[in-house]
C-alpha cells in the first residue's frame, strides 16, 4: 500500500506541482509585461493625438528600428514565426532581447502613426520570457516546447483579456487541423494567471456591447435563431474568409515586392512610411492610423463605432491598405487588432447591404476574419464568446468555422504547418 501511494505521488501529484512552480512565475512576468505594454501603448497613442507632427517621423522611426534589430536583434527579427519554429523543433530557444526589442519597436510604430496591432508584441514577449525561464530551470526540449506554448497563451490572454481564447490559440495556431493537447492544462493555467496578473495592475480592456439576442435566450430552451438570418451569416462568413485570405496573401506579396525593389532592408520602412503619410493626405483623415481603438476626434471611425448603428462602407478596405503597407515594410506590432477592425468594419458594411443587425455582424466579422487569417477557428469562437457573450454563440461559431474553411491555407504565420488540409482530394 505504501509503495502504491509513493508511486502515485511520484507520477501523478509531483509533475503537476512541478509545472506550477515553472508556470506561475513565468505567467506572472508575462502578465506584468503586457500590463506595462498596454499602458505604454495608450500613452503613445495619446501623445500622437496631441502632437500630429509625429506622423512625419514614421519613415525615420522605421529605419531606426530596422537598424536596431540588425545591430542588436540577432534572431529576434524572426518574430512570431521564430517562436512557432522553436515550438516545432526546439533549438537555441528564443532570445531574451526579443521582449524589450519588440516592446520598444511596437511603441515607436504606434507613436508615429503606423497601422499595426499588439498581439505580435504580447506573443513575442511571452515566448521570450518563457524561453528565459526554461533556461533558468534547465528544462529539456519537450518541457521547453510546452513552456513556450504557455508563454504564448499568457501573452495572448493578458493583452486581450480573454484567457480561454489565449489558451486555445496557443494550442491551435501551431498546426492547421490539429490541437496540441499535451499542453492543454499548462496553457490554460498560464493564460489565467497572465490575465489575472495583468488585471491586478489595473489594466482595463475595451468592452463591445452586442444588443442583438441579449434577452432572447430563455433558460432550458437553447438558442433561438432565425433561419433567414442564418443564411445571411453564412454568406457574410464566406466573405470574411476571403477577406482574411486577401489580407494574408497581400501582406506576403507586398513584403516580397519590397524586397525585390529595395534589397536594403533599412530603406523599406522609409518607403512604407512615406506611402502611409501620402495615404493620410490623399484620404484627408488619420482614422486608419494606429490600433483603431481610440478616436482622435468625436465621430471618428473606431472599432467601437462599428457597433453603434452607423454604417461605414469602406472603412474595412482602407484599414487593410494602411496595415498591409505598414507591416510589410518592416514596422513592428501585430496583425490581430487591425484584423479585428477590418473584420468588424466589413461586418458593419455587410449589415447595411443585407439588412442585418449591425452590432451582430460587426461582432461576427471581428472574430471570423481573424479565424480565417490565423487558421484558428476554435480560439476565435471562444474569443467571440468571451468578448460578446454567449447568446450569439451559434452565429459566432458558424461565422468562424465557415470563414476558416473558405480562407485557404495561406495565413499570417508563415511557420504554421499543415496537418489536415482543409480540402481533401
Amino acid at each position: 500500500m505504501g509503495r502504491l501511494l509513493s508511486e502515485m505521488l511520484r507520477t501523478r501529484v509531483l509533475p503537476p506541482l512541478r509545472w506550477m512552480v515553472w508556470l506561475v512565475p513565468m505567467a506572472m512576468a508575462v502578465g506584468s509585461a503586457c500590463a506595462f505594454f498596454l499602458w505604454s501603448l495608450d500613452a503613445a497613442t495619446r501623445l500622437r493625438f496631441e502632437h500630429p507632427w509625429l506622423l512625419f517621423l514614421l519613415p525615420l522611426a522605421g529605419m531606426a528600428m530596422v537598424w536596431l534589430y540588425q545591430r542588436h536583434g540577432g534572431g529576434s527579427g524572426g518574430g512570431n514565426n521564430l517562436i512557432l519554429e522553436q515550438i516545432h523543433e526546439p533549438g537555441g530557444g528564443v532570445p531574451k532581447r526579443m521582449a524589450p526589442l519588440i516592446l520598444g519597436a511596437t511603441i515607436l510604430t504606434h507613436l508615429c502613426g503606423g497601422s499595426a496591432g499588439r498581439e505580435g508584441t504580447a506573443v513575442q514577449m511571452g515566448g521570450s520570457i518563457a524561453s528565459t525561464c526554461a533556461k533558468l530551470f534547465r528544462l529539456d526540449h519537450q518541457a521547453l516546447r510546452i513552456l513556450l506554448m504557455a508563454g504564448v497563451a499568457a501573452g495572448f490572454g493578458a493583452v486581450f483579456g480573454t484567457p480561454l481564447a489565449g489558451a486555445v490559440f496557443a494550442l491551435e495556431v501551431l498546426v492547421i487541423g490539429r490541437i496540441q493537447y499535451e499542453a492543454l492544462v499548462p496553457c490554460l493555467a498560464a493564460a489565467l494567471v497572465g490575465n489575472w496578473t495583468c488585471q491586478a495592475w489595473g489594466t482595463t480592456h475595451t468592452h463591445y456591447h452586442v444588443m442583438f439576442m441579449e434577452h432572447a435566450t430563455l433558460p432550458g430552451q437553447g438558442f433561438q435563431f432565425d433561419p433567414v438570418l442564418l443564411v445571411k451569416v453564412l454568406a457574410a462568413a464566406v466573405l470574411f474568409g476571403l477577406c482574411g485570405s486577401l489580407f494574408a496573401k497581400s501582406s506576403h506579396a507586398l513584403e516580397r515586392l519590397y524586397k525585390s525593389f529595395c534589397p536594403n532592408p533599412l530603406w523599406r520602412p522609409a518607403i512604407g512610411g512615406v506611402i502611409v503619410i501620402a495615404l493620410v493626405y490623399l484620404l484627408g483623415t488619420r482614422e486608419y492610423l494606429g490600433l483603431g481603438v481610440q478616436a482622435e476626434h468625436p465621430g471618428d471611425v473606431t472599432l467601437s463605432a462599428f457597433f453603434d448603428g452607423r454604417i461605414f462602407p469602406w472603412a474595412w478596405f482602407w484599414k487593410l491598405v494602411f496595415t498591409v503597407m505598414t507591416l510589410s515594410a518592416g514596422f513592428k506590432g501585430g496583425e490581430v487588432t487591425p484584423l479585428f477592425f477590418i473584420g468588424a468594419g466589413l461586418g458593419n458594411a455587410l449589415s447595411g447591404l443585407m439588412g442585418a443587425p449591425t452590432d451582430l455582424f460587426a461582432a461576427l466579422g471581428f472574430v471570423a476574419i481573424f479565424a480565417a487569417a490565423a487558421n484558428t477557428p476554435l480560439a476565435c469562437t471562444l474569443l467571440g464568446i468571451e468578448l460578446f457573450g454567449a447568446p450569439n454563440a451559434i452565429y459566432l461559431t458558424v461565422a468562424c468555422f465557415v470563414a476558416y474553411a473558405c480562407s485557404g491555407h495561406a495565413g499570417i504565420y508563415k511557420a504554421q504547418r499543415i496537418a489536415v488540409p482543409k480540402r481533401q482530394g
